[in-house]
């Protein structure tokens, strides 16, 4: 029995906490996602860079207020820098639909115009972020590392393996719940998400309804703000910020959303959880887990690891091919890529 309980606490430490925590994240990025699709119509491959704008402006109000010795104690100054960061990316994303997307808007341009239009804007908040913060690593994380170390378990259970779970993955699920909480109940219990659901469903119907379209627009580009400047200030806290990560994690992130059903903001959340905990199970060396679990004549001499991590971007993309051949609407039935 102790054997079990140890296999299951170093499972937890490398598998279903990390993977609990970045799967938070990818909803929220797939939730933004998944927005912009299903009310604007149209992919959004300019998404993993506002993150990393919305993260961005986080880092530099959280050393701006570090500066002034302002803190959060054993929570990461970082909070008190999100709804800066929140505010800066919802004025980039309107300026930017202002001066760009609501040309083609207008003239009824092709989604697939849209897309080229947003990989230009992509390469343009790729280039402001490293202009302003540099291409290198930016670690902002302060306050208390962990809510439980590995030490305080073993103290406290008397087992072998210690259980670690990060500040910084606490505050993420907990984050990711109380967003996504908010978002559903704004979606279904206001009149402006109403009317972006209707917008979203018919857009002519809605018109014909006396729906304001720029309204609907206005307030799509604000939400989306908020998730992504929230999703990459928790990616920052838990990992570490670097501009380029975010371009990368645009394909787990696009998966997600795809893999759940592109539109369908349920579909996006389970999308995330299922595309984390395929990377992170497929890349994690399971030698540990089985040493506890089977007889000690039968423990494996190899890593037992189905793949690097260096492949681990590799999982997502598969994961998206599969879904695209046999399932192209997701497991909940979204909109057809």
């Amino acid at each position: 029995m102790i054997d079990i309980l140890n296999a299951m606490v170093v499972l937890s430490n490398y598998v279903l906490i990390p993977a609990i925590a970045y799967g938070s994240q990818l909803a929220l990025g797939a939730l933004g996602v998944t927005l912009i699709y299903g009310i604007l119509r149209f992919s959004n491959f300019a998404h993993g860079d506002t993150m990393a704008f919305g993260a961005m402006v986080t880092i530099l109000f959280t050393w701006l207020f570090q500066s002034w010795g302002i803190t959060l104690g054993f929570l990461p100054t970082a909070l008190l820098g999100i709804p800066f960061g929140i505010i800066a990316t919802a004025a980039l994303l309107l300026a930017t639909d202002k001066l760009v997307y609501q040309f083609y808007r207008r003239q009824k341009a092709d989604p697939v115009i849209l897309v080229i239009v947003s990989m230009g804007v992509m390469f343009v908040m790729n280039g402001l972020v490293r202009f302003i913060i540099g291409p290198n690593d930016q670690r902002f994380s302060d306050g208390e590392r962990f809510i439980i170390s590995a030490r305080e378990f073993k103290t406290l259970t008397g087992l072998k393996e210690g259980l670690a779970f990060k500040t910084t993955q606490g505050i993420t699920i907990v984050t990711a719940i109380i967003l996504v909480l908010v978002l559903f109940w704004f979606l279904n219990r206001t009149r402006t998400g109403k009317s972006m659901r209707a917008f979203s469903d018919n857009e002519d119907l809605a018109l014909l309804s006396g729906i304001n379209p720029d309204k609907v627009v206005m307030v799509t580009w604000i939400i989306v703000a908020g998730l992504a400047a929230t999703a990459g200030a928790l990616y920052g806290l838990d990992k570490s910020f670097k501009p380029f990560i975010f371009l990368q994690l645009l394909l787990p992130i696009f998966a997600s959303a795809i893999v759940g059903g592109l539109g369908n903001p349920i579909g996006a959340i389970a999308g995330g959880f299922v595309i984390a905990f395929s990377e992170v199970l497929i890349t994690y060396p399971l030698k540990k887990v089985l040493k506890y679990l089977m007889p000690e004549q039968l423990e494996p001499s190899g890593l037992v690891q189905l793949l690097s991590t260096d492949y681990k971007f590799a999982v997502s993309f598969t994961i998206l091919i599969i879904v695209l051949l046999f399932r192209p609407t997701g497991l909940f039935k979204g909109k057809s890529v």
